[in-house]
């Protein structure tokens, strides 16, 4: 029989700085092979600021997404069912012409 290996306690030191957390309303997803980089942003118009980036693998996505849903779920599940946000309006960048004219 194979002797299960000792479990190791970890410590995690906090900082100062990131124990209020930051507010986020928005999340731009980006990706190379190697890894998914997750910007979240406060967008408050006409501006808005990059408030947090996290980097991850893909495996390590792949289990936060796992753990975001049942996560999710549990909540629903204790609190109703949460409804999607709504898209904010995208900005318009550049030239565009004149709208058509009613009449």
């Amino acid at each position: 029989m194979a002797e299960k290996p000792a479990q190791q306690e970890v410590k995690v030191a906090f900082p100062e700085k990131l124990r209020g957390g930051v507010y986020s309303n928005n999340m731009v997803i980006t990706h190379t092979r190697e890894e998914f980089v997750l910007d979240f942003m406060m967008i408050t118009p006409p501006i808005g600021s990059v408030t947090a980036r996290v980097i991850l693998s893909p495996g390590h996505t792949k289990r936060m997404l796992s753990a975001l849903k049942t996560n999710l779920e549990k909540y629903e599940s204790k609190f109703g069912k949460v409804t999607e946000a709504s898209e904010l309006p995208k900005p318009q960048i550049g030239f565009h012409p004149p709208s058509a004219p009613q009449g």
